[in-house]
Order: C-alpha cells, then sequence, then structure tokens
C-alpha cells in the first residue's frame, strides 16, 4: 500500500456541483479514446481476422495465428482438467442460481387483454443472435460469462458467441472455458478489446457478427459498444465497476471498508465511496480503511483505485445524503442504516443491497441476481442486465368488426388532426362492405 495512503472525507457543502460527474467522467470515452477506438474498429472492419491477430500480439502480447482465434472443443475439455472439482461446483451453483431467478422473471410476462372486441397480446421472441463479452487476460471472470450467458440461453437465443482475450501464450483462463461450457455457450473466440466489438458487430471471416452485444469492459470496451451501436444493439454502457455505501450511525465502519476494498480490488479505476450522515462512521471508515488496505493481498491496485476514485462524504440529514446518492446513481449500492426497506423506494441505482449481511459479493456470486449492471451514472435510465435484454417483445393484434367499429370514431378525429385522411379510408373500407 502506498505510504501515508487516505481516503479524504468531504463534508456535503464542500462538494462543488459538478463533483459526481467529474468522479465518473474517467469511466466514459473521452475524445481522444474515442478516436483511438474508432480507429481499431475500422482497421477490423477493413482488415478482418488479420487485425484480431494483430492487436492480439500489440495489447495482449499473444502470437497468434488465424485458426488459433476460435477456441476448439478439445481446449474446453481440457480446461476441465486444470479446473478444480470445488471451482466447477460453485460455477454450477452459481449457473443454477441464475437460471432460477431469470425464469421467474419471465414468468410474470404473459399479458392478454380483450376489450369491446379488440383483443391485444404481448409475446416475447428471442433474438437470434448475442455475442457476450467476458474481460479477461490478467484475471478470471467466469461469473461475469454466467451473467452474460444464461439470461440469453434462459431467453432462447439459438447463438450465444463469447469474446474473451488470452493471456500471453494465447490461453483463455480455463475457468471461462468451463464457464462457457457449463452454460451451453456455442462459440468462444479468444479476442479482447475494443476489437471483439467491432468483430462482434461487423463480423470477420472467422467471427459471424450478431444482433447485439452484451458485458461489461474497459473504457475501451464501453467506448466500441456506443460507437458500434447505430449498426448493432447493445445492452448498456457498462463500464469499470463502482460501489457507494449509503450510512447511517448504526453502520459498522469495518464491513464498510471491507466492501470498498473488495470493490477496488477490481482495478485501478473502479470507484468506491461512501455517503454517511454520521462524522464518528466517516472517520472511522477512513482508519479502517489504512488498516485493512495495508494488510492485503493485491494492495497495490487497491491503493491506486481508493487514492483516486475513493471518496467518503459527511452529510447534515438522511435527505441531503438520499439526493447525492440519487445524484451518484451507483452501479452497487449497499444501505447499511437502521431502516433499510423503507429507504429502499427512495433511492436510485442499478442493484440495492439491503442491511449488513448483503455485500456486493452476495450478489456478484450467490443471490441469483445480475451483476453486469450500469455504471457512470447510467442506473437512471438502464436496468441491469436480465433475459428480457435478449429477447424482443411482439404485440399481437386481432379486431373483430363490431371492436373496430367501436373505435372508428376517434381514429377519424385523429387521423384528421394529423393529416393522415387515407388512415381512416383503410378503417372505412372494411366497414362499408
Amino acid at each position: 500500500m502506498q505510504k501515508g495512503f487516505t481516503v479524504k472525507v468531504w463534508n456535503s457543502k464542500e462538494l462543488p456541483a459538478d463533483w459526481f460527474r467529474r468522479q465518473q467522467a474517467d469511466q466514459k470515452a473521452t475524445e481522444e479514446l474515442e478516436i483511438n477506438v474508432k480507429a481499431i474498429i475500422n482497421e477490423v472492419r477493413a482488415s478482418g481476422d488479420g487485425a484480431l491477430v494483430e492487436f492480439a500480439l500489440k495489447f495482449d502480447k499473444a502470437e497468434l495465428s488465424l485458426r488459433e482465434l476460435k477456441v476448439k472443443p478439445r481446449e474446453i475439455k481440457e480446461a476441465y482438467n486444470k479446473t478444480s472439482p470445488q471451482q466447477i461446483s460453485a460455477l454450477k451453483f452459481m449457473q443454477q442460481k441464475v437460471n432460477n431467478f431469470q425464469k421467474q422473471l419471465l414468468t410474470q410476462t404473459d399479458i392478454k387483454t380483450t376489450n369491446d372486441g379488440i383483443s391485444v397480446q404481448t409475446v416475447l421472441r428471442p433474438i437470434e443472435s448475442v455475442g457476450c463479452y467476458v474481460p479477461g487476460g490478467q484475471a478470471a471472470y467466469p461469473s461475469t460469462l454466467v451473467m452474460n450467458a444464461v439470461p440469453a440461453k434462459v431467453a432462447g437465443v439459438p447463438r450465444i458467441v463469447v469474446c474473451s482475450p488470452s493471456d500471453a501464450k494465447g490461453k483463455v483462463n480455463p475457468l471461462v472455458l468451463v464457464a462457457a461450457d457449463i452454460c451451453g455457450v456455442d462459440e468462444v473466440y479468444r479476442v479482447g478489446g475494443a476489437q471483439a466489438i467491432a468483430a462482434l458487430a461487423y463480423g470477420t471471416k472467422t467471427i459471424m457478427s450478431v444482433r447485439k452485444i452484451v458485458g461489461p469492459g474497459s473504457k475501451y470496451v464501453t467506448a466500441a459498444k456506443v460507437l458500434v451501436s447505430t449498426d448493432v444493439a447493445i445492452d448498456m454502457p457498462a463500464g469499470p465497476s463502482e460501489v457507494l455505501v449509503l450510512a447511517d450511525e448504526s453502520a459498522d465502519a469495518r464491513l464498510i471498508a471491507f466492501d470498498m476494498i473488495s470493490q477496488a480490488e477490481h482495478g485501478g479505476d473502479s470507484v468506491a465511496g461512501v455517503i454517511t450522515t454520521s462524522e464518528k462512521v466517516a472517520k472511522n471508515v477512513q482508519e479502517n480503511l489504512a488498516k485493512v488496505a495495508s494488510s492485503t493481498g493485491r494492495s497495490e491496485k487497491i491503493s491506486e483505485a481508493l487514492a483516486k476514485y475513493g471518496f467518503i462524504i459527511v452529510c447534515s440529514s438522511m435527505e441531503e445524503a438520499i439526493g447525492l446518492v440519487n445524484q451518484f446513481a451507483a452501479e452497487h449500492l449497499e444501505v447499511m442504516t437502521t431502516n433499510p426497506k423503507e429507504l429502499a423506494e427512495k433511492l436510485t441505482a442499478g442493484l440495492i443491497l439491503l442491511g449488513p449481511y448483503s455485500p456486493v459479493a452476495l450478489s456478484d456470486y450467490g443471490s441469483g441476481t445480475n451483476h453486469v449492471l450500469p455504471t457512470g451514472g447510467f442506473a437512471q435510465s438502464f436496468s441491469g442486465l436480465s433475459a428480457f435484454d435478449f429477447m424482443r417483445r411482439v404485440s399481437i393484434v386481432e379486431s373483430t368488426r363490431v371492436g373496430l367499429e367501436r373505435v372508428k370514431d376517434s381514429i377519424k378525429v385523429l387521423t384528421e388532426a394529423e393529416n393522415l385522411p387515407n388512415h381512416y379510408k383503410a378503417i372505412m373500407a372494411r366497414l362499408e362492405k
């Protein structure tokens, strides 16, 4: 841990009006980053597989041939030999939990109404193909693969593709490959970064394009998703991860520190913050962060994230704290107060975790909820990934002659108001028979 490391405590009155947005600004594409990502996308569109091989060497230090872009079935079988029985069991447990939760979601979507001779029904149809991005290279994220692929499988998507970067030896992490097999993924490619997003969007000789791209990633991946979204659907801008803790005087500062540290170990651009009504809790969190972080693993990465994106804010009231929480609209929001359930309906976040026994780690690995969530304030307008993201809603309408008769006068008024007379004539042509 860096010598003299500390997370600053702010009084809410000291914060500039745009402080939160500046805190999240680095999570979004700068002009320079966007230019670089556009260049990568254009190169993939122009050179296809050759560009993917070149970028694998440039960014992942992996020497790949064109034939090695796609992961072969034998590699997935071999991955099981490199994975412990406990890891396989844990992945199957997570797959089942997420699968059950997503299936339950879909039971609430059968909508059909009949009124005055007009029947309206909404049905769900799966998207024909999706590309799931799974970060990798230096670390393994099999849980992200589960969160991406299982909802797609539950939705009935016939072609599920995974792209994940390899290590310098050209190997995709065996845990990721085992997770892909457990989740029924159809194709896996050792391609990462913005170039993977470009390949999924526009296709190459090896990788056929998909209808929708989902999954979190670096700033480059997020920028690439936004740039290709004019040509292919995406889930959301899901960039570097965030946790925000809302706490009052009853909160355990030690637990808050552990949760901030666990968030910071994702990487140097992770955001971890606390908004509290208690100066005592704020001070204790600050002290616990310095104490725990200095003796934990991955301390250098944690130090980088907390030094740049860690914060503690003290508010004069819970109402003020709630206002700041909703302004930030964090990816993960932990509520450690005496009345977390009462506050939940007032709060905005990608995922809300209530009470001291509901850390982010629970939602990441054991609750069945999805941890692919909007970041950078996008929780104000986006939801977390679910089976709904892999389906199209189609309305089916059927009217009787009587039903059409009953609404024709209202239709006439509106078609005249919008100067579309032939719309009404199409109605009357049926009724004048």
